[in-house]
């Protein structure tokens, strides 16, 4: 899943986006959060995308936040 997602400086200012396009993650993740089925998002915004490549912008996510360290204050 992870050749599936590039970053590169020249793209979207370094942004991860789909492999061999200029599809940034962020915007298949929005579209996956209003609801919309893979099938939609390809059919309606971005027909260049499989459906596994919508499948490595979730994973890309869920790797991203399994690795961010959270710091937590206590608040009196």
């Amino acid at each position: 899943m992870r050749e599936r997602i590039t970053i590169r400086p020249e793209v979207h200012f370094g942004k991860p986006c789909v492999a061999g396009t200029r599809i940034p993650v962020q915007s298949v993740l929005e579209l996956v959060r209003e609801g919309l089925t893979f099938a939609e998002i390809i059919r309606d915004y971005f027909p260049d995308l499989a459906p596994e490549d919508i499948q490595a912008c979730i994973q890309y996510a869920i790797d991203i936040v399994a690795v961010e360290e959270i710091h937590l204050s206590a608040t009196p």
